[in-house]
């Protein structure tokens, strides 16, 4: 088959996942929304002042200079040293003179567009651009019927179709369950293999040692059915790390990420910053550390590859001061996320948020977490919502029914995104000149004009009566979302891959295990 005759398929398989109508004809299991990438026209919420933001900034480059970030990488240190930060001998922390800091920052792109394997699902990040992102790297996973059990490479390959069939979900992030069945040192081989053959989205890889990160830019590589060139030219897939905080960056993740720098792909910076427990206990403070220890890696792979697109990723929030437990969707956690957005503004990144909660089952509390979560992320102007499909336990735990949940709200979310036409026709004084004081609009021409399209229709909301909603058996949202991912499933088929490059991949896969995979401490 030629790239051409790839490209007519491609577009020829609706986009659902590859087909969205099951073998025996039924419907399919969702009313979906069409693929698209959200744009936010929303003036974002802004709780700080300027001259707050300039005290934040002020803070954060302080904390650079004064204090310094620990960087558990020699060869991140030297690249750092020959830039012209501060480091001594037998030491590893670095500090950063603030000039050079907003040099170095500004060389990163404001936006940039990853293309994976299928260049329809190509992604806009940065702007006014929102895109979300399945949830990632649990080590459990959960349902109505099986229970909480952990993560095994069937429920993993399970969330990698869901991750495909919703097209609320524009990037195939890390492990949405960990398969622990499968031996650490080819685990990423058979992750990223399924990935790349039963997704089609803007893949990542987890910055988690050499050999790993080494192969899976190859994998990814030989599934677009690219030259090394090519991959080179332009992003193709991303990682995200996480600082340890307080203010430390490792060895692997400072690895992973200078790798994939060096050949131009993307990376996400995350503080880990949970006020009161690895960051300060109040916002300004937790957020100030949030920008140093952001910046500091963001500096870092610019030293590398001027001008490598970076964005830094916020994950703020509070916890239990009771028993020091991590607390999601907080008043706290929303501010902590508009001023990140502020912050990420100030030096024109793209960020990244979370749709998290501290909910144990997909209940009100998910429910309520997730979606002041997600409310948060859209008043801070997020670009990049990671954990946005089946986050549950504080991300302990990858549940098949919330993540259904959470698509019918990432809908509501897309819909509400949609710009609000005010045309003649929109504004309907014909309409309501018709219609006058004493009839209704149910039956006039205008509304039946546009009866079909003129609103969202959920998924998976009931909206019946409660005596419709009882003869039909009394069905909660867990429950209905429960049949709703079984539909799925059954429907499910993988998007199209040529022939050649399946055989490639599984070929480079057999080999590298030949070879013993990725080396392990046990």
């Amino acid at each position: 088959m030629t790239s051409e005759q790839r490209t007519a398929e491609r577009r020829r398989v609706r986009r659902s996942g590859g087909r969205s109508a099951n073998r025996r004809g039924a419907g399919p299991a969702v009313r979906q929304l069409p693929w698209e990438i959200p744009v936010n026209h929303d003036a974002p919420t802004e709780p700080l002042a300027p001259e707050q933001v300039q005290a934040v900034h002020d803070g954060a480059m302080r904390v650079l200079e004064e204090v310094g970030i620990e960087f558990l990488n020699e060869e991140a240190r030297a690249v750092l040293k020959a830039a012209g930060c501060e480091t001594r001998p037998g030491s590893t922390n670095v500090r950063m003179d603030r000039a050079l800091v907003m040099e170095k920052v500004a060389l990163a792109p404001s936006q940039f567009t990853i293309t994976p394997r299928n260049p329809e699902r190509a992604i806009t990040i940065g702007g006014r651009h929102m895109v979300f992102v399945n949830v990632s790297s649990p080590p459990n996973c959960s349902d109505l019927d099986r229970g909480r059990r952990v993560g095994d490479r069937a429920s993993y390959r399970d969330f990698l179709r869901f991750t495909q069939y919703f097209n609320c979900i524009h990037m195939a992030g890390g492990y949405p369950v960990e398969p622990v069945d499968i031996h650490p040192s080819v685990r990423h081989l058979d992750c990223l293999h399924d990935k790349l053959t039963l997704t089609d989205k803007a893949p990542h890889a987890y910055s988690l040692g050499t050999v790993r990160v080494e192969d899976v830019m190859e994998m990814v590589r030989i599934a677009g059915g690219l030259s090394h060139e090519a991959f080179d030219a332009t992003p193709r897939m991303y990682t995200n790390i996480n600082s340890s905080s307080p203010l430390k960056h490792d060895w692997p993740m400072l690895d992973g990420a200078m790798r994939l720098a060096r050949r131009g792909q993307p990376t996400i910076v995350t503080p880990f910053t949970l006020a009161g427990a690895m960051a300060p206990v109040t916002l300004a403070g937790a957020v100030t550390q949030f920008v140093a220890e952001g910046l500091s890696a963001i500096v870092l792979l610019q030293c590398v590859k001027p001008g490598v697109p970076c964005a830094i990723g916020s994950f703020t929030s509070n916890v239990d001061m009771r028993t020091g437990a991590p607390a999601f969707g907080t008043p706290e956690y929303i501010r902590a996320t508009q001023i990140s957005g502020q912050m990420a503004r100030f030096y024109g990144l793209p960020l990244r948020a979370s749709n998290a909660c501290a909910a144990n089952c997909p209940d009100a509390q998910a429910a309520w977490e997730s979606a002041f979560s997600l409310w948060s992320a859209v008043a801070a102007g997020v670009n990049v919502v990671y954990h946005a499909a089946g986050w549950l336990e504080g991300g302990l735990c990858a549940s098949y029914e919330k993540f259904v949940m959470d698509c019918e709200t990432l809908q509501q979310i897309i819909a509400y995104l949609k710009p609000v036409p005010v045309t003649e026709d929109d504004i309907a004084v014909d309409a309501i000149r018709e219609v006058g004081s004493s009839g209704h609009f149910f039956g006039c021409q205008h509304t039946r004009d546009r009866y079909e399209t003129a609103f969202y229709g959920p998924f998976l909301s009931d909206w019946s009566n409660f005596e419709n909603w009882e003869e039909r058996g009394a069905i909660d949202t867990a429950r209905r979302a429960n049949g709703i991912w079984k539909k799925i499933l059954a429907e499910f088929e993988p998007p199209p891959m040529d022939e050649a490059i399946r055989e490639e991949l599984a070929a480079f896969v057999e080999r590298r295990k030949r070879e013993g995979g990725a080396p392990t401490d046990f």
